[in-house]
């Protein structure tokens, strides 16, 4: 806005909103335009006084690779996955649940029959602790470090355990994966919650007990989670980016 003010910057600019509400921070004067990512996102812009015509429903922008996933039969392969069990996802760890491996080691003590994959990211330190707990359950656990083809791994799962940030709930819908959210930050995390609470695309775990109260139920009732993945993929905007660059391009031709 500064700039544009000072004649820096001539071409239009948009706004991107990168989460399932709208707060003050995203309201900036003389913007050409904001993408939503719901239709209660641009009803509450518009309601803010933002014409009309300048908000559009895209959802949120992600990588081109979750708009064509390879298939699940490729990807359980190349983890060496059982393409019978159900497959779990767990990415990060701490800030209400517990670390990575801990979290790992109470879900694996569940009388339930399943695969999980856990996701360390950076973390070298867990990821060789998640690797020692692989050895004690083999073909049960499969640590992952840092990959730049998450998309691979939601493949293969059948649903995804994660805080509720903007981003990567939008790769779970664009999947069509149902979650399991915990922790949220207070604000545009916890906003992101309820929305994915209210569309059925998720439940919410307020600590270690409750996930593993809510994974008991979900593992013991398949059609939930058919129920839950229906309406995540019904919420997804897998080619997000292209509509955004779409409506960009025309802009400022």
């Amino acid at each position: 806005m500064r700039e544009r003010a000072r004649g820096r910057v001539t071409s239009p600019v948009f706004v991107q909103i990168t989460d399932f509400d709208l707060h003050g921070m995203w309201i900036v004067p003389d913007m050409a335009g904001y993408f939503a990512a719901s239709e209660e996102v641009a009803f509450r812009a518009r309601a803010r006084g933002i014409a009309p015509e300048r908000v559009h429903v895209t959802g949120i922008p992600i990588m081109p690779a979750f708009a064509l996933p390879p298939s699940r039969a490729e990807t359980e392969a190349e983890l060496g996955l059982d393409a019978k069990r159900t497959t779990i996802l767990l990415m990060g760890g701490g800030a209400g649940l517990g670390g990575l491996d801990d979290v790992a080691g109470r879900l694996l003590a569940l009388d339930a029959d399943f695969q999980l994959i856990a996701l360390a990211g950076r973390n070298k330190d867990m990821l060789a602790r998640l690797e020692a707990m692989s050895r004690q359950h083999p073909r049960r656990l499969f640590a992952q470090g840092f990959t730049d083809r998450v998309e691979r791994l939601m493949a293969a799962s059948d649903l995804v355990i994660t805080k509720p940030g903007g981003l990567t709930t939008s790769e779970c819908l664009a999947l069509g994966l149902p979650m399991i959210v915990h922790a949220p930050i207070p604000g545009q995390e916890e906003r992101n919650c309820d929305y994915l609470l209210e569309q059925g695309a998720a439940l919410k775990a307020i600590d270690a007990t409750a996930l593993e109260y809510r994974l008991r139920e979900l593992i013991a009732h398949p059609e939930r989670i058919a129920a839950m993945s229906a309406r995540s993929r019904a919420l997804g905007h897998p080619a997000a980016a292209r509509d955004v660059l779409r409506v960009v391009i025309e802009a400022i031709r």
